[in-house]
């Protein structure tokens, strides 16, 4: 199901949104209560939405308004959902969430699932570690290895190139309730979900990893999830404020700018070509929005 944000003469431009597009659009990802909460675009303009209500991410693509099936993790345990989802190359990487039963609080076993972009098949499974942990989002670095944040256990680890398993890259107090992590300018970027606040990584020539150093915004943000970048900017979704938006970051310092608000929940944002897509997880949509210039 699409919906059209324009005139109906424009639909035809708004179905090959594979190719550089300007209109707006918003995909009902099977129904209103699939909470879509993280979403991600490959080159050909697929999209790849997992849902956190339910144990299935979905590919819809191009030309399509019908969401399919790309993977069904029915088998894994009642309560089974999906967090991040990233394209890189020919794989799609997704953080996959099971609780555990009868335990009191929640507990969650979390995986990393790569699967193969068009076949949907399975290339690798790698549960993080511990007892309870939550895989949340991921980034794909300089050196071409993937970088995973546990929300739960204040822990980036990091996925070499051809490895079968992650190693812990950093664990620090400042990296509690961590969500969005990407690199902009070959810099490390996270943001914390719990305490609204956003960090630079500094890396040595070694590639290890110092202590997170805070970057200040100058607008309160509410909620900063999912987070990628574009150009010379950064996009994070605020999901308890209901917007997304731009950070220009200078020194220690980020400039705000709202480019969406009066989203129901938005947790996810991925740059697609002139567009920008949202995961709006309490309208069970994934929306669209125009690149800023």
């Amino acid at each position: 199901m699409i919906r059209i944000s324009t005139t109906a003469a424009c639909l035809s431009a708004l179905i090959a949104f594979s190719a550089p597009a300007a209109l707006a659009a918003d995909i009902l990802i099977k129904d209103a209560k699939s909470q879509p909460e993280s979403l991600a675009a490959a080159p050909d303009g697929t999209l790849i939405v997992g849902s956190a209500s339910t144990p299935y991410v979905y590919k819809i693509k191009p030309g399509s308004t019908t969401p399919e099936v790309f993977i069904d993790a029915s088998a894994e345990g009642p309560g089974t959902f999906f967090f991040g989802q990233l394209v890189d190359g020919g794989t799609v990487w997704s953080c996959m969430l099971t609780p555990v039963a009868g335990v009191t609080p929640t507990q969650r076993h979390t995986a990393l699932i790569g699967s193969d972009l068009k076949t949907g098949k399975r290339m690798l499974r790698w549960d993080l570690p511990g007892a309870n942990s939550t895989c949340n989002d991921f980034t794909v670095g300089p050196d071409k290895a993937l970088y995973i944040s546990d929300t739960g256990n204040a822990k980036i680890y990091r996925l070499a190139p051809g490895a079968q398993s992650a190693e812990l890259w950093l664990e620090h107090r400042n990296l509690t309730g961590i969500d969005g992590l990407t690199f902009l300018n070959g810099v490390m970027y996270i943001n914390s979900v719990f305490f609204n606040n956003l960090y630079r990584v500094p890396v040595d020539a070694a590639g290890k990893p110092g202590t997170p150093v805070q970057i200040w915004m100058d607008a309160p943000v509410k909620g900063p999830d999912g987070m990628r970048a574009v150009g010379n900017m950064l996009l994070h979704a605020e999901n308890g404020a209901g917007k997304v938006d731009s950070l220009t970051i200078n020194g220690d310092t980020a400039h705000v700018t709202v480019l969406k608000d009066g989203l129901n929940q938005p947790t996810g944002v991925e740059p697609a070509g002139n567009m920008i897509w949202i995961a709006e997880r309490g309208a069970g949509k994934a929306v669209s929005i125009p690149m800023p210039k």
